[in-house]
């Protein structure tokens, strides 16, 4: 073989190889910038794991009200239909007004006679001060004639009969003064001690004023307005003629005002969780539209605290269960937003601003 051949032998060889070397070198490199990259998302997952509290199991809540009245009564009327939106005092449906107007009149009547009969009893006690002024003028007049009469009776002017006599209707006249200063007594504690006082003072007049007041609250509450605009549901449970006990719910109102998302995330996911915290919300009916809401407050225990038997650890036996914490959010609406109704599915994601440190690592 010749020099030249050797040379382009060599030449030949060299120039095969760099390319093997680029691709190890290139090969190196991605290495480890996958390592770099991996190792870069790691961290800043880290950092960024503390800030987000997520949970897919909250729900939409609003204010319900079984709708009701506290006097009992036959329906009269319902002026309402399913699913209507209703506004605040806005009148749901009447009870028939007959036995609270005739209950109001009694009442009203009742007051009347009281009055009169206050009126009487004044009048009254100012005749028995009149009749004890009589009698008493009568008890002088017999004591005048019984000492005449025991000057008589020594002298035989008079028979003994007829001194006694004398004595004994003064006894009578005087015993019938004094019940009549204690019958014009108990008038003028019936009058609270003021033989003057006026009528509409008196606590009888209060009492029977009192049962008119109840009387026209019992008509007014006959006829039932909606506490709080909303919408009003099950009202076919109610028809005209049936008798509605107090307190008895009539149908369902559910405030379209008074919104608000109830989630229960773990406790160990409220770390960081704080009243204030911005909430984005999404709706399982309406995919792809997000609300914005803050933490409105979290509950001071867990839901188990309040169930018919809370967990004991007294039997040695006890595993430990991460406990759900209730959390309200309140949801921004604005004009156009799709509806909320109460029950919907919910997706909450809380951001809480907490990062955390490098620090931490080390």
């Amino acid at each position: 073989m010749s020099q030249a051949s050797a040379t382009m032998s060599a030449r030949d060889v060299e120039v095969a190889a760099r390319p093997r070397r680029k691709s190890r070198v290139l090969r190196a490199i991605l290495m480890l910038g996958g390592i770099a990259v991996v190792a870069a998302g790691a961290l800043e997952a880290w950092l960024m794991g503390g800030r987000y509290a997520y949970t897919d199991d909250a729900y939409v809540e609003a204010a319900l009200l079984p709708v009701s009245t506290d006097v009992s009564g036959l329906v009269g009327e319902i002026a309402v239909h399913e699913g209507e939106h209703v506004a605040k005092g806005q009148v749901l449906f009447r009870l028939d007004p007959r036995q609270f107007e005739i209950a109001l009149a009694g009442a009203k009547a009742n007051l009347a006679e009281t009055a009169l009969t206050m009126e009487a009893m004044k009048r009254d006690y100012r005749r028995m001060l009149y009749d004890i002024d009589a009698k008493a003028a009568q008890v002088a007049d017999d004591q005048a004639n019984l000492s005449r009469y025991a000057n008589l009776v020594k002298a035989g002017g008079v028979t003994r009969a007829e001194y006694d006599d004398a004595r004994y209707k003064l006894t009578a006249d005087q015993q019938s003064w004094e019940s009549l200063r204690a019958q014009a007594e108990a008038q003028l504690a019936r009058l609270g001690g003021h033989p003057d006082v006026d009528v509409a003072q008196t606590p009888q007049y209060l009492e029977a004023a009192a049962k008119v007041d109840e009387a026209a609250r019992e008509l007014d509450h006959s006829v039932v307005r909606a506490p709080f605009s909303g919408i009003v549901t099950q009202v076919d449970h109610l028809q005209p003629g049936q008798y509605l006990a107090a307190s008895t719910g009539a149908f369902g109102l559910v405030s379209d005002e008074h919104v608000w998302v109830e989630a229960q995330p773990k406790e160990t996911e409220l770390t960081w969780v704080k009243p204030g915290d911005p909430v984005d919300v999404t709706v399982d009916t309406y995919p792809g539209h997000v609300w914005h809401g803050v933490v409105e407050s979290i509950a001071p225990s867990a839901d188990s605290q309040f169930s018919l038997l809370p967990a004991q650890n007294s039997s040695g036996n006890w595993v430990k269960v991460v406990q759900r914490i209730r959390v309200r959010v309140r949801v921004d609406r604005t004009p156009g937003d799709p509806v909320l109704r109460t029950g919907m599915s919910v997706e909450t994601d809380i951001d809480t601003g907490h990062q955390r440190s490098l620090k931490e690592l080390f």
